[in-house]
Order: C-alpha cells, then structure tokens, then sequence
C-alpha cells in the first residue's frame, strides 16, 4: 500500500480540517482484536523507540529551538506526505540514526489540551549526572523552564518545556549503546543528547493496553514505580534500557487530551529489517486489528494502528533511512521530497515558509 492510495485518512491529523477518526479506525473497533486468540506463528520483534512525531505551530521556532538551543542535527526537512502544505521536520544524532529522531508536523492549530489518552512526556537521552547539571545552567540561562534534577524510576531526570509547553524531560542513560555526535552542535560533545527514551504514555485503565503491549506486540511487563500518587508501569522491548522502555502513567481522573501544538501526534517503534516488519504486520492481520497496512515512507516501512485508548502507534523499519536522497554530510540542507511528490516540488516549495 503507497501512502498516496493507502494511508493519506489514516494518519493525517488537521484538526478540523482533517478528521481525527483515520480509516475507519476509531476506538469503538480497538476492543475487537483483544478478544482474539494470539497466533504464535507471528510475532512482532520490536528493538525500542524508532521515533517520536509531535505537531508545532511554529515550524521557524522549532527550527531555533531544537538545533540551537537543544543542540540537534536536522537531518531531513521534508513534508507530511498525506498533507504537503505542512512541513515534517526530524532532528536526530550527527548520523541519523534510528531511535534518535523527534520529528515535528507544522499545523497551525491550538495548543494541546492535556488529559490522559495521550503520550504525555518524551525522554531524551544524555550521559551522567554532569551532563544533567551542565544542561540544568544551560536551560535557565536560554530561560527555558525547567525542574529540579530528580531520581526516578533509578534514573536521574531533568524535566523541561519547549517554547509551545512541549513536556521533555533529559534522562541519564549511563552511556549504555551507540553515540554519534554532530560536530557543528553548539553543545559540547559530552553533553550532546544521545537518543530517544523512554515515552511515557498516560491512559485512565492499564489492563487493555497492557495486554496489547505483551500479548499484541511482545513487549514484557518489567517493574512499576510511582510519580506522586500515580502508578507507572514500565513495558520492555528487545534488551531493554531506557532507549527500550514505554512507561504507561494510570490517570483515571484526568479529561481526554486534545491534541494540539505542544502536543504529540504517535510514537514509533523500531523493527530491524524487512523480514521482521513483515512478521508484524502478520500479527496485526492475525488478530484483525484496524490498522494502516504496509505503507512506504520512503525512509522506512510503517504500520500504523491504535491501541485501545486511542493512541497513535506506528512500526517503522530501521533502514533504508535518510542517506537514501541526501549525502550524510548534507542531510537536511534542502527540501527532500519521496520520489512521488518529486513531480510536484514547484508547487510544494511556493507554499512552505522559509524556515
């Protein structure tokens, strides 16, 4: 299924120009494939966090703030396939490389209206308490705010906004996995931030979810710790790690958010080749489950679908990735564009603003 004739009402999101509920996806269906048996031919090997897709309003602002003041490379500036009047802008380590993207759809839209149903926070990873010290001073001397450094879950975290209330928190990660640095970063290459991880999602009942997480998706039930009085209960993938982790928060006494600017759109999770991305798309028609089909983003392979609080998750293959239109040393530089949009780049182009 190409994007064009398969997934455009599916994953678009415009708020009220686009309708929220996306092939016939909408949370009245999810309940279905939970009550169906798991066939153990299929399995889904998902490695941890492939990426994380948030909206802004303010596609220049982001720009500045991730690069400048967060110190991340841009390594594609592109558009949303299924709504091309809004740029999709990824910032990832010195090598693009998969886990370490967050990447921003331009819509001007509202704020988000925060509630559970929702991803609530996105962990970005750093190396040792130095490293969260140096960028405590560094926030508060951008004026960004900022939260005391904390220990949590046997991790220390700092919390912080973006400029549109965009939740983020900085998390020592000890070192643990690969590092690529950006040379021309402002931020020191001890202090550069290293990857994604882990997301935590917040949803008013565990159970459903739960069983999608470990029976659906293979993930493993691993520990439980505590944010004030709500439980978070912390889901593994592959061999673990914060770059592995998906914590779900259980707010029943939270309204369902509205997403918006400041928001996120869905999260993705990494599966390592063609093979395996088969195999889970295999699951998902196994147990019936609404979903995209196999869509080509050109990068990578996606599959999209809801779990049962209606939140957004993707599967994206790690390859081909972002060198496949650009050199490594240019990523970014230009307007890339998957080879069906090509054709249409003039027109594209007149209708971005300069970032």
């Amino acid at each position: 299924m190409t994007e064009e004739n398969g997934c455009a009402n599916f994953s678009a999101l415009h708020f009220g120009k686009i309708a929220l509920a996306s092939c016939g996806l909408v949370t009245a269906s999810l309940q279905v494939y939970l009550h169906r048996n798991i066939d153990g031919d299929s399995t889904m090997k998902l490695t941890g966090i492939h990426h994380l897709t948030a909206v802004t309003a303010n596609a220049a602002g982001n720009h500045a703030f991730y690069t400048q003041s967060l110190g991340m490379r841009l390594v594609k500036k592109t558009v949303n396939q299924d709504d091309v009047s809004a740029y999709h802008l990824f910032y990832a380590d010195g090598k693009a490389s998969p886990g370490t993207d967050i990447t921003f759809f331009d819509w001007p839209v509202e704020r988000e209206k925060r509630g559970t149903h929702s991803i609530a926070q996105t962990a970005l990873r750093v190396n040792g308490e130095e490293a969260l010290k140096w960028w405590k001073d560094r926030l508060d001397s951008l004026s960004i705010r900022s939260d005391k450094i904390v220990e949590r879950d046997g991790r220390l975290s700092l919390d912080f906004e973006d400029f549109e209330g965009q939740r983020l928190s900085l998390v020592d990660d000890g070192g643990k996995g690969e590092f690529h640095p950006w040379e021309r970063s402002p931020v020191p290459v001890e202090y550069q931030i290293r990857g994604l991880g882990p997301i935590r999602l917040s949803v008013p009942k565990l159970e459903r979810t739960a069983r999608v997480l470990t029976e659906a998706m293979d993930m493993r039930a691993a520990r439980e710790y505590h944010v004030g009085d709500t439980p978070v209960h912390v889901f593994e993938m592959g061999e673990g790690g914060p770059a592995a982790e998906l914590h779900v928060a259980v707010e029943p006494g939270l309204p369902p958010a509205r997403q918006g600017a400041g928001g996120v759109h869905h999260v993705a999770f990494r599966t390592p080749n063609e093979q395996t991305y088969q195999e889970c798309w295999e699951r998902l028609q196994s147990l019936k489950a609404p979903s995209s089909g196999p869509v080509d983003r050109y990068y990578f392979q996606s599959l999209y679908f809801r779990e049962p609080n209606g939140i957004l998750f993707e599967i994206a293959t790690d390859g081909p990735g972002f060198a496949t239109d650009e050199p490594m040393d240019k990523l970014g530089e230009r307007l890339a564009l998957p080879p069906f949009l090509e054709p249409r780049r003039a027109q594209i182009e007149a209708g971005l603003k300069p970032l």
